[in-house]
């Protein structure tokens, strides 16, 4: 049951609660194999000259799939932090503060990390 009062005022519910939580959900699923994938990428690569990780991602499929771990990773991440956020940061000043930093920060090591991959895939 909605007031008048409560219209006015904004409160009640922003109707992305549920959206929210399955996209955690999603990521979170994803991450699964993507991180697997992750950790045997890392594995295979770690103490190999920078030639042989470039042949490596010469390869379009690991390309893709370390596309899609950053991806679903950074949006994972971002969520989380979006939630931790809204529930732990009282002022709302502050809220607005750390949600904005939160996305810039995502974004940039997101671009940061893209940059890095596919140059590294072009032969860079």
């Amino acid at each position: 049951m909605r007031t008048p009062l409560k219209k006015v005022t904004g409160l009640g519910s922003a109707k992305t609660g549920t959206m929210h939580f399955w996209h955690q959900r999603l990521t979170a699923l994803a991450n699964v194999p993507l991180s697997l994938f992750l950790i045997w990428f890392i594995a295979s690569v770690a103490g190999t000259s920078r030639y042989a990780i470039v042949e490596t991602l010469s390869n379009p499929i690991i390309v893709t799939l370390l596309l899609l771990s950053l991806f679903s990773i950074l949006w994972h991440m971002r969520l989380g932090m979006q939630v931790v956020i809204e529930d732990y940061v009282p002022n709302e000043l502050n809220k607005l503060l750390a949600l904005t930093l939160n996305n810039f920060f995502v974004l940039g090591v997101g671009t940061l990390s893209i940059i890095s991959i596919l140059k590294l895939s072009f032969g860079g």
